[in-house]
């Protein structure tokens, strides 16, 4: 189970090689600032409990570090299947403000520096935020067809069919995810 639910029938759109490293435990956070189509502010936090959706087609390899690319699938289209092995529990939400702040988390993630400078400088306005994210690993595969509702730039897709996520185990034991989240936050607080 993942917190209080035995289903999710929501999923965050997410590169595959993220998805990996989140389901290996290589990486626990996420960078958001919102997709294309979404409302006027950007990301907005809908769901603190998700089932990860792996995208293929904007996935960039020089924006990714040399332990993730063994992760890394070129593909010219998105799948016509997506696989479901993973679901996210958001734990924290901080909203960055320097690029301080990302250097000293160099070691906690799989991106490289453009990819973050990217993330920085897209819609300046609109703040970057660091969520943290508790990974948990599906008892069974799941595959679903890519629909067209499924496609674009959107963040939060919501799947069709509920998905039964009780027997899910997390990724990293209770006391390894606090250390991990610890460092992090501790690491952030002295950059302001």
């Amino acid at each position: 189970m993942i917190g209080s639910k035995s289903q999710l029938q929501i999923a965050l759109k997410e590169w595959d090689t993220v998805c990996q490293a989140l389901g290996t435990g290589r990486q626990i956070l996420l960078l958001r600032k919102g997709g294309i189509y979404e409302s006027a502010g950007g990301f907005e936090i809908e769901n603190r409990e998700f089932l990860l959706f792996p995208t293929f087609l904007h996935q960039n390899p020089q924006m990714l570090k040399d332990d993730a690319l063994q992760w890394y699938e070129k593909r010219s289209t998105e799948p016509d299947q997506i696989p479901l092995r993973h679901a996210g529990a958001i734990s924290d939400i901080i909203q960055i403000k320097s690029r301080a702040q990302m250097d000293a988390l160099e070691s906690e993630h799989i991106w490289t520096s453009p990819l973050i400078d990217m993330r920085f400088n897209y819609k300046p306005q609109n703040p970057l935020y660091l969520l943290l994210v508790r990974s948990y690993a599906l008892s069974n595969l799941l595959t679903v067809p890519n629909t067209p509702a499924y496609a674009g730039c959107k963040s939060w897709v919501p799947l069709n069919e509920p998905v039964n996520v009780e027997d899910a185990r997390a990724v990293l034991d209770d006391e390894d995810y606090a250390r991990r989240r610890k460092a992090i936050l501790d690491r952030i607080a002295v950059i302001s």
